[in-house]
C-alpha cells in the first residue's frame, strides 16, 4: 500500500469537491485538534448513514453497515480521549482553521460551522425505504473516499505518531471496504466511473 498522498492526474468534479470541504488547514500545533473534530464529524455522518440500513433486508447490507457503525464509533471515542489529553485548553465545540490565521495559535482557530459539519458529515440527502440500500453503498463509497482524503493529509501535514497510525488504519481499512462496497453495486447492477475516483489514494 502506498502511504503517500497522491493526487488524480485529471481530478474530477466530485474529487475537486471533495478535496476542497476536506480540507483542514496547513500543518502548525493545532492541526491534530483540527484533523480529529474534522474526522469526528466525518465519523459521525458514517454512523447517520449506517443506521438507515440496519434493517434493511438486504442480504450483508445491514450487517457491513453494522461493522462501519461499531468500528468509527470505537474510533469516535478514541479521538475524543486524545482531544481532551493534548488540547485540555479547546472547547468542547468541534474547530476549524479560520483561513489566513497562525496555524500554531488556538486563537485563530474558530467554532466549525453548520454548513462545515454538513459538509464533513457528507450526509447530503435521505433515502426511501426502496432506494435506501443503493443509497446507502453509493454514499458510502464516496464518504470513505473522503476520508482517504483527509488521512492523507494528515500523513503529510501531523507529526504526531498516534494519529500516523490512526490514518494508515484509515486507509487500509476504508480502501478494502470500498472494494467490498462495488463488489455490492455490481451485483446490485451498478457500476459508475465515479466509483472509481479515490482510487490514487488507495
Amino acid at each position: 500500500m502506498n502511504h503517500g498522498s497522491p493526487t488524480p492526474a485529471v481530478p474530477t468534479t466530485e474529487q475537486v469537491h471533495a478535496d476542497h470541504q476536506h480540507d483542514i488547514g496547513p500543518a502548525g500545533q493545532t492541526y491534530d485538534l483540527r484533523f480529529i473534530d474534522a474526522m469526528v464529524q466525518h465519523h459521525k455522518g458514517a454512523l447517520l448513514m449506517s443506521e438507515f440500513v440496519f434493517d434493511s433486508g438486504s442480504p450483508g447490507v445491514g450487517a457491513f453497515a453494522k461493522e462501519i457503525w461499531d468500528a468509527q464509533t470505537q474510533e469516535i471515542k478514541a479521538m475524543g480521549q486524545w482531544r481532551k489529553a493534548w488540547y485540555p485548553e479547546a472547547p468542547i465545540y468541534p474547530i476549524a482553521y479560520l483561513p489566513g490565521g497562525d496555524p500554531n495559535s488556538m486563537g485563530d482557530l474558530t467554532r466549525m460551522s453548520t454548513g462545515q459539519i454538513a459538509a464533513m458529515q457528507m450526509l447530503n440527502s435521505t433515502p426511501s425505504r426502496t432506494s435506501r440500500v443503493n443509497w446507502f453503498l453509493e454514499n458510502m463509497l464516496y464518504h470513505h473516499g473522503g476520508a482517504l482524503v483527509m488521512a492523507h493529509d494528515a500523513l503529510k501535514k501531523s507529526t504526531n505518531p498516534t494519529i500516523i497510525r490512526l490514518s494508515r488504519n484509515i486507509i487500509f481499512s476504508q480502501r478494502l471496504e470500498m472494494l467490498r462496497i462495488r463488489q455490492m453495486l455490481r451485483f446490485n447492477g451498478l457500476d459508475k466511473p465515479a466509483y472509481y475516483q479515490y482510487d490514487p489514494f488507495f
